[in-house]
């Protein structure tokens, strides 16, 4: 007789938590609806420093007209840059360890008491399979020709001397390869940051490029901003975010993916000049349907963050190890996108170290840096000394 009455109240309690539950999903609802009618606002992302092993979580999405989310990172567990300088250096035994045959079967041969045709022959093989290329191939055997018969080189080191020089020669050191990462002054007093834009096929690793640049930067005593303006892969824009986070280097990012890359370009300008910073390195898609739609993505970018300051390097990131197919793409690139210096990934994984000499005849600009290898500062300044030094052994 007495149990009814208790039934009843806990049926009544269960409708009353059941309705709350139902009405904060409503809720909820409601709001990401409220979200994602929203504009394409960029934000700027500054989480917590994460783990070097740790993936980014995606950035919050304001909440339309509502200012940008600002999180500081936790300073005290940001890491440090390896310094610039000697970063080749230390690396060049790694280029050795890949086997270039521009190195020691070169040297074995050039080494031969007597040169044959056939010696001839398989010097031009190696060097053309290291994708030097074949007008570069050409001059090289011709000059070596040359000095070898007039000057009778056979002894190791004498053949080393010469080979170096002849390598070095070919790679051009007169070419400028300074990045331009100086902030200006504008006649009216405006601090104006370098701005660097980053182009390139997506694979190629042009996204931890531009984070592996901003550690460079950051090395070198720059205050940097990061621009992710491939809105086309989200995953991008997360993985830069990350980059930014293990030095302290905000990014500035659209709340929606697939918005305009032009306006998160200018965002990022803007905030490089408002708070006077070094450099803002902009990363962009990488899409290659047509030359039409690139030319208009790129042109676009350049015309709008121009507004604020005009970009100081437009960086083509290239893949050592795509040969031709690579060198193909590049050329798109550098005809849309007024290219003023390369960037060559990947060289630890191919004995392909001829690439650098055919890149810089086909495309008309030079390497200005050079990935070898997968660690966080494996992106050096490129110097042609420390690099044939490091083909040869």
């Amino acid at each position: 007789m007495n149990e009814l009455p208790w039934i009843e109240i806990i049926s009544a309690v269960a409708v009353l938590v059941g309705g709350g539950g139902i009405a904060g999903l409503v809720v909820a609802r409601r709001r990401r609806r409220t979200q994602d009618q929203g504009g394409g606002q960029a934000t700027v992302e500054r989480e917590p420093t994460a783990k070097p092993e740790e993936a980014a979580e995606p950035g919050t999405a304001a909440e339309p007209g509502a200012a940008a989310p600002t999180r500081e990172p936790a300073r005290d567990v940001l890491e440090k840059p390896a310094p610039t300088a000697g970063r080749l250096v230390r690396l060049r035994d790694r280029l050795a360890r890949s086997g270039s045959p521009l190195g020691a079967r070169l040297l074995s041969v050039l080494s031969r008491d007597s040169l044959t045709e056939d010696d001839w022959d398989e010097i031009e093989e190696e060097l053309l399979l290291a994708d030097v290329g074949a007008g570069p191939t050409t001059e090289l055997l011709e000059s070596l020709r040359t000095k070898v018969r007039v000057l009778g080189v056979r002894e190791p080191g004498a053949v080393r001397d010469l080979l170096r020089s002849e390598l070095v020669a070919l790679l051009d050191p007169a070419l400028d390869r300074t990045l331009r990462t100086e902030p200006t002054t504008a006649e009216d007093g405006t601090h104006l940051p370098a701005v660097t834009l980053v182009v390139g096929v997506n694979g190629t690793g042009k996204t931890t490029t531009v984070g592996k640049l901003a550690r460079v930067l950051v090395a070198d005593g720059r205050s940097v901003v990061l621009g992710a303006a491939d809105t086309f892969r989200a995953a991008a824009a997360d993985q830069l975010t990350t980059w930014g986070n293990r030095v302290g280097v905000p990014t500035v990012r659209s709340d929606r993916e697939g918005a305009d890359p032009a306006s998160v370009a200018f965002e990022a300008v803007a905030r490089g000049r408002d708070e006077k910073i070094d450099v803002v390195l902009v990363d962009t898609a990488g899409r290659l349907q047509n030359k039409a739609g690139l030319m208009d993505e790129l042109g676009k970018i350049v015309r709008v963050s121009s507004k604020v300051a005009a970009p100081s390097e437009v960086l083509l990131v290239l893949d050592a190890t795509t040969g031709q197919n690579g060198l193909s793409q590049a050329r798109v690139f550098a005809e849309v996108a007024g290219v003023t210096g390369i960037v060559l990934t990947k060289l630890d994984g191919t004995a392909k170290g001829g690439i650098v000499v055919q890149v810089q005849r086909e495309l008309g600009v030079p390497v200005k840096l050079i990935g070898l290898g997968e660690g966080p500062d494996d992106l050096a300044p490129f110097d042609v000394d420390e690099f044939v030094d490091g083909i040869l052994g």
